[in-house]
């Protein structure tokens, strides 16, 4: 009986010395190999990531860079359309101020000549 048990412990023993060596010799490289490739491709995909986060981010400031040059030019042809139209009305004004003391003119000599009229008149 105990001799039975001493070999059923040695096949045990023998098994786990097999199944050790098994794993030793081709599952861990088997393992370590595979996580190698994934790690492999993963470092692969993650660098064409990055590069496409890096073009889209390089064509969203080229993008940014048109419509603030855009805005720019926008704001500078608004700004030069304000000071021509504020020039057309300072001489506008001008123009109205002018005919206005050209009619205040006019309209001085004619009470004057009106007055000359009546002054003949209230001699009598």
């Amino acid at each position: 009986w105990q001799e039975k048990r001493g070999l059923r412990e040695l096949r045990v023993l023998e098994n786990l010395k097999n199944t050790i060596f098994e794993t030793d010799e081709h599952v861990l490289p088997k393992c370590e190999q595979a996580m190698h490739d994934n790690l492999n491709e993963t470092l692969k995909r993650l660098q064409a990531a990055n590069n496409m986060i890096h073009r889209l981010r390089e064509r969203e400031r080229e993008e940014r860079k048109l419509q603030a040059d855009k805005l720019t030019a926008r704001e500078e042809k608004c700004v030069a359309h304000w000071e021509k139209f504020m020039e057309e009305q300072q001489n506008k004004r001008a123009e109205v101020d002018e005919e206005h003391r050209k009619a205040m003119e006019r309209l001085k000599e004619q009470y004057s000549e009106m007055e000359k009229e009546l002054a003949k008149y209230a001699s009598f």
